[in-house]
């Protein structure tokens, strides 16, 4: 893939994921995480080529210009977008797949002054929120989400999100029953963990847990009502004179 095609395909990457970008002019020229991107190629290529004192001084000055530290011996796929950017440090054996999205204060890091592998691998299409540590030779699999602050020192399996310190692994049945009624009701609960020593986030959970609890127990319910030949107005079929007290009748 030869420069031009690599920096149109970084521009693109921006559009795609920040709804703040308005023009490709903007984009070159007020965004870091872009500036670190573009830095990052030429001092890992550097790199590469065994010129390590100019690469090492290279990503300096690409940390002093966008304040987003990345060694250069990092490697990096396609696709990555770094939003904001400030803080962001990758270490030396890090290793990030196509389409990551690395957000503000993102750390990549060391749990060992051994030499060898002992930064994170980040899988094709992993979310890191703002302020989340990834920390030691682990890997984050495909797709999956690290909320933000969360400190990771173990793998996490593909799609699976990450939250808390230590981050711990969220049980997804759990979590799409969840989705799907915070859906129904109008908004998302994403990102909003129920272990969080926040009392109005725990009082929302329990309120969408109580609302699909209640939706099952009324499926329950009506289907028993079918068995006994009852017919029920469902939805917007219900007449506009329907008594609420008719369920009641039925079973006198």
């Amino acid at each position: 893939m030869n420069l031009f095609s690599q920096l149109k395909e970084d521009i693109a990457v921006v559009f795609d994921r920040d709804p703040a970008a308005r023009t490709t002019f903007e984009v070159v020229t007020t965004y870091p995480g872009f500036h670190a991107m573009v830095i990052h190629r030429l001092a890992n290529k550097l790199w590469r080529m065994q010129w390590k004192w100019l690469a090492r001084f290279t990503s300096h000055i690409g940390r002093w210009l966008t304040g987003i530290e990345i060694h250069p011996g990092a490697t990096i796929g396609r696709r990555v977008f770094i939003d904001h950017g400030m803080g962001v440090v990758v270490g030396e054996t890090a290793e990030i797949g196509d389409d990551c999205t690395l957000y503000h204060g993102v750390t990549l890091g060391g749990t060992s002054w051994n030499k060898g592998k002992r930064h994170p691998t980040l899988m094709p299409g992993v979310v890191v929120g703002a302020g989340a540590k990834i920390l030691g030779p682990i890997t984050i699999g495909a797709n999956a989400r690290v909320g933000s602050n969360a400190v990771v020192v173990k793998d996490v399996p593909d799609n699976a999100t990450a939250v808390g310190i230590p981050a711990r692994i969220l049980d997804s049945a759990a979590e799409k029953q969840r989705n799907q009624q915070a859906e129904k009701l109008g908004f998302s609960a994403y990102a909003i963990s129920a272990d969080m020593n926040d009392p109005v986030v725990q009082a929302i959970h329990g309120l969408v847990d109580h609302s699909a609890h209640v939706d099952h127990r009324l499926e329950l319910i009506l289907a028993q009502l079918q068995k006994l030949g009852v017919e029920i107005p469902i939805g917007q079929d219900q007449p506009d004179d329907f008594d609420p007290n008719y369920l009641n009748k039925i079973v006198d």
